[in-house]
């Protein structure tokens, strides 16, 4: 299986402006140079991390959606984030991973942010999905998420992990302690994006995107920067270290229960 090249994007969000947020990252996604396979975006990319889903949502063939599939096709990577879709009277914090020839996938936010009031606005997701992008097996997860490492247990059904965010400053010490040891514990490489600025609340994000490998070791971090940075991750490496330290064999077995 041939090197997966990833691509991290922190930014600054405009607050409920869609329109200006699809614009500037058209224009970031134009500034990446070398080639990529996947271009990851923060959670809520076009929003910022909101409770107002009745005015905000979108559809899933609405113009967000829409411009996902023409990114991606474009560029021949696939584009993800997440963003709030509307269905019916439900309201989601949807990750969305939209793939170069047209095909979609679609994961639900599964742990509502209790503290900013999420689970009372938006309704939440029942499956953990995985998804093949060249070979690669990959899961997605949403912010919180992060904090519950049960949900995204590796029974070796994923090579690389995905972590899609609005964290803020006042945490950022869990963020970067978190995301290694999810890529620690799981034996698989963690791609994780954050935002940076203020959102409409005030509220200050200091970014620590960054791509990590099983190791928790950084292949790439932004700080607190707004910019990309990609890498190539090798299965190969992470087959042979999977292979000689086997602790997933060890694992203790559970069920997951609603």
């Amino acid at each position: 299986m041939r090197p997966l090249n990833v691509t991290i994007v922190q930014s600054e969000l405009h607050w409920h402006d869609a329109a200006e947020n699809r614009d500037m990252f058209s224009r970031q996604i134009a500034r990446i140079e070398e080639p990529t396979d996947l271009i990851v975006l923060p959670e809520m990319f076009t929003t910022g991390f909101t409770m107002e889903a009745p005015s905000q949502a979108e559809s899933m063939d609405g113009t967000s959606v829409n411009w996902m599939r023409e990114t991606a096709a474009s560029t021949g990577a696939a584009v993800c984030g997440s963003l709030v879709i509307r269905e019916g009277e439900n309201y989601y914090n949807r990750y969305i991973c939209a793939e170069p020839g047209g095909a979609l996938h679609a994961y639900d936010k599964r742990h509502l942010f209790r503290l900013a009031g999420e689970h009372e606005h938006y309704s939440a997701g029942a499956e953990r999905i995985t998804f093949e992008l060249h070979g690669w097996r990959i899961c997605p997860m949403i912010c919180y998420d992060l904090r519950f490492p049960v949900w995204s247990r590796n029974r070796g059904s994923y090579d690389l992990l995905l972590y899609v965010a609005n964290w803020p400053n006042r945490r950022h010490l869990a963020w970067e302690t978190l995301i290694r040891a999810r890529a620690i514990e799981n034996l698989a490489y963690v791609a994780a994006v954050n935002r940076v600025g203020e959102d409409g609340n005030d509220l200050p994000y200091s970014g620590g995107s960054a791509i990590i490998d099983y190791l928790g070791q950084d292949i790439a971090n932004l700080g607190d920067a707004t910019g990309y940075a990609t890498a190539a991750l090798d299965c190969d490496a992470l087959l042979k270290f999977r292979d000689r330290f086997p602790f997933h064999a060890d694992a203790d077995e559970f069920e997951l229960r609603d």
